[in-house]
């Protein structure tokens, strides 16, 4: 590897470890490693626990490449995940993780009578509403997020975030500023982190970590980002009308937009990076329907069977239970496995009921997970829709990650629903997504 051309690191830090890869300037990842948070630490709320697993996965990354090199870092973490820290960035308190509820009840009211309408700081695990919660500690320095905390050890700095990660405190990305609504709830804007946009440089390494790493002393910290866009970036997507599809347990669409997008009752808002925005909804339908009906061995026996170029003729829409999010928001909106072909009835109502046996039916049994293929994938469709009626642009390209995106079957059956080109992912490691906005900030800094 050239010393003229160099390389970025980009980190992830998630729910079970960390990641981290470097990335050529041509966005080649030339070497990784990784560290299960369970070997540091028996608590997935300690602070130590994190840095050290974080720590261990860059050290193995470094040591396959020539450290001298390095140009860049950029740290994602899991989005709504904080914690109070002392000016020297020592935790003063347990974090709150990305799904704990806020404790007391009171104060996600509070918000909800002061916060607008489209402000992600609404809901029960409010980044404001966790804000409100450490304040009161005695000798807070700031409330920062997961990524906010790790990158200062970089750095030296702990007050200063990115866009990503402040959206669900309340920051207004859209007026780019804290809003003046957040001192009507009480909260305390002394201990707001500084926002910058994601992938802006914030400062070289300090001192102690070029040290730690053997990293140069001009290796640039880029504001960074919430593990969701990170793993989006990773794809590749990088023009408006791009879009993302994951069909892991449930379906999730994200589409980059060139405007922002605000639909609460969907649970719609926008995460914007660089002059773009990035909007999606999640789905109740997935992987799990299929699940709950086929085993993971019968789904690919069968797919080799299925015509994909043919339409059953049916209109499933795949739930598990009654309620839907996105694109239909309505907790009472009723699966709709509807009408079953006659000779299926039988056959069908028992794999339902959860009955074993009637085995061998490949006919049937190919049909029925053919109309739910065909089922999640119009689903997947009038939700791309919906995001172009909320005002998205057209559609461009998708690509998909998730366990769904390996059945060659179910892919055809969703180009021919949705006539978009499916585009090859680049990878669906959140830390090349965050090596990607490292390689962003090292460009706007001349250092690539």
């Amino acid at each position: 590897m050239s010393g003229a051309s160099g390389f970025v690191l980009g980190i992830d830090m998630g729910t079970s470890g960390a990641r981290a890869v470097a990335m050529t300037a041509a966005g080649e990842v030339v070497a990784s490693g990784s560290a299960k948070l369970a070997a540091y630490s028996d608590n997935h709320r300690d602070p130590v626990g994190w840095w050290k697993a974080v720590r261990a996965a860059l050290a193995e990354t470094l040591a396959e490449i020539e450290v001298a090199h390095a140009r860049a870092i950029c740290i994602d973490g899991t989005s709504g995940t904080m914690l109070p820290v002392a000016a020297d960035g020592a935790p003063l308190a347990t974090p709150l993780m990305y799904n704990d509820p806020v404790p007391d009840s009171a104060i996600v009211e509070r918000i909800a009578a002061h916060a607008p309408e489209e402000s992600a700081a609404h809901g029960a695990t409010s980044g404001l509403g966790k804000l409100l919660t450490f304040q009161p500690l005695p000798g807070v320095f700031r409330v920062i997020h997961q990524a906010d905390w790790l990158a200062g050890h970089f750095t030296g700095l702990y007050d200063v975030s990115d866009e990503n990660n402040a959206l669900k405190t309340g920051y207004d990305p859209v007026a780019r500023k804290w809003p003046d609504w957040l001192a009507r709830t009480g909260a305390r804007a002394d201990l707001l982190p500084d926002v910058l946009p994601a992938g802006s440089p914030i400062a070289t390494v300090s001192p102690a970590a070029a040290e730690a790493f053997g990293l140069p002393s001009e290796v640039l910290v880029v504001a960074g980002t919430t593990d969701g866009c990170a793993s989006f970036l990773a794809t590749g997507a990088d023009r408006p009308g791009d879009a993302v599809s994951a069909l892991g347990t449930t379906l999730t669409v994200k589409m980059l937009s060139d405007k922002p997008l605000f639909a609460p009752q969907y649970g719609l808002y926008s995460h914007r990076i660089g002059d773009m925005w990035l909007a999606g909804g999640a789905s109740n339908t997935g992987g799990a329907v299929l699940a709950a009906h086929f085993e993971t061995g019968r789904i690919a026996a069968l797919s080799e069977s299925i015509d994909p170029a043919t339409d059953t003729g049916l209109d499933f829409y795949p739930l598990l239970k009654p309620g839907e999010r996105f694109p239909v928001a309505d907790p009472a909106f009723l699966p709709r496995m509807e009408p079953r072909p006659a000779e299926d009835a039988e056959f069908l109502k028992a794999i339902f009921e959860g009955i074993a046996g009637m085995e061998p039916r490949p006919a049937e049994d190919a049909e029925c997970l053919k109309a739910i293929f065909e089922g999640i994938a119009g689903v997947e469709r009038l939700a791309y829709e919906r995001l172009v009626s909320l005002g998205s642009p057209a559609l461009r390209s998708i690509r998909t990650v998730g366990g769904g995106a390996k059945n060659a079957t179910w892919t055809a059956i969703r180009k021919r629903k949705l006539a978009v080109p499916f585009l090859p992912v680049l990878s669906e490691e959140a830390a090349a997504g965050a090596a990607r906005l490292a390689l962003s900030g090292a460009r706007e800094a001349g250092l690539l």
